[in-house]
């Protein structure tokens, strides 16, 4: 009961402000993987090209250069999975303690601010910081299934599973990038969500900025326009 009534200490305001981030970062994933034929976002560009790929895969001697571009692309979400842990480590140690939050809280208002108020702020950015490991972590794995699929194309391009193998690997391929696009978005709404914990107000701002960033990235950016040129 005692941390409901805390709970009660936060404003209708909170509330709406907390459920627009949550929407937003939702509502943005499935426009970015969904978008119209009109206007394809980078990430439907993107995919197009690692299609366009591996049929250029089949048939290029030798195949080192493709199991080197795979090999950094798993060593991006392997690097953005770990900061994604140790940003995690940092949320939940500054949810046992919060005492650093609190004395700022008591620059900014008079009104005593209860601990839990700021460890519930705080759970939602370890929310979306979980969500981006777990996206991460499985982008890694299902670039290791493409390099499995990579390895099985047949060398010889007159070999009757050749291409089919190799279009089985684009899928794959296409899949972890998706999701490895995910995690980077609940990135950039975990800092977004930080700023909660200077009022409602400020999430709401920082969730349109957020937001911005996010679709301009995938709908309004330069590389969009380069990817565009050779579009029929």
């Amino acid at each position: 009961m005692q941390i409901l009534d805390h709970m009660a200490l936060l404003s209708p305001l909170d509330w709406t402000a907390s459920g627009a981030i949550v929407a937003a970062w939702f509502v943005l994933g499935w426009m970015i993987e969904h978008p119209g034929a009109k206007r394809p976002s980078v990430t439907i560009l993107m995919s197009e090209r690692r299609r366009d790929w591996m049929k250029v895969f089949v048939t290029r001697d030798p195949r080192i250069f493709d199991s080197q571009i795979l090999n950094s692309l798993r060593q991006g979400t392997s690097f953005f999975a770990s900061t994604c842990l140790l940003a995690l480590g940092a949320v939940l140690a500054l949810a046992g303690n919060t005492d650093p939050l609190r004395g700022v809280a008591a620059e900014v208002t008079e009104m005593a601010v209860p601990v839990v108020i700021f460890q519930l702020k705080l759970a939602l950015v370890a929310f979306f910081l979980t969500n981006a490991f777990l996206k991460f972590v499985w982008a890694n794995r299902v670039f290791g299934y493409c390099a499995v699929m990579m390895a099985a194309v047949p060398n010889d391009p007159d070999d009757p599973i050749a291409y089919p193998r190799a279009a089985q690997a684009a899928e794959l391929n296409i899949r972890a990038a998706v999701n490895f696009n995910r995690g980077l978005q609940a990135m950039y709404f975990a800092l977004g969500a930080l700023a909660w914990l200077l009022g409602p107000i400020a999430l709401m701002v920082s969730t349109a900025i957020v937001a911005w960033v996010v679709w301009s990235r995938e709908f309004a950016s330069l590389p969009r326009s380069i990817l565009l040129k050779d579009m029929p």
